[in-house]
């Protein structure tokens, strides 16, 4: 099987710490050399000590899903003969409190809009069809308890 790596990175420098007005700006660093900044959400940690214009966490898995389901969506479609000119997708988390009042992202909305272009268009439900399959097989959708649902137009 697989392996996945991140390492994530935080630096006190010369912050107090002990007054809880730290920086939760971090950086995560990718095997392939990409360094990305991040922080925790404006909504759980108030600006300054989160960084607004970082990534968060709940922004990337919600990236992260959205992502996977569009390699699966392309990769499929390309083996049933139609031509993806272009793939978007407004996708959004939810976050909600669990059973025993603790939050999470309880649920995703993928939002897709591929084009398609050539002589073999794809019907409606030929693309409904194409993210059934995508979802199925996607391995972020597969690791998630939140619900996930696709909203075409």
């Amino acid at each position: 099987m697989s392996q996945y790596q991140a390492n994530v990175v935080w630096q006190r420098g010369d912050q107090l710490f002990t007054d809880n007005r730290y920086s939760r700006g971090h950086e995560w660093n990718f095997d392939g050399g990409l360094n990305v900044p991040a922080s925790s959400a404006p909504s759980s940690v108030p600006l300054p000590m989160s960084v607004a214009e970082n990534v968060d966490p709940e922004e990337a898995l919600v990236a992260a899903l959205a992502s996977c389901h569009m390699l699966f969506f392309l990769s499929f479609a390309q083996k049933q003969g139609f031509i993806v000119d272009s793939y978007n997708d407004h996708a959004i988390g939810f976050m909600e409190k669990n059973d025993h009042g603790r939050l999470y992202i309880a649920r995703i909305a993928l939002r897709p809009t591929p084009k398609f272009s050539g002589d073999k268009i794809p019907t409606k439900e030929q693309i409904e069809a194409l993210h059934h399959l995508s979802h199925e097989h996607c391995y972020i959708a597969n690791s998630l308890r939140a619900d996930v649902t696709i909203l075409t137009e």
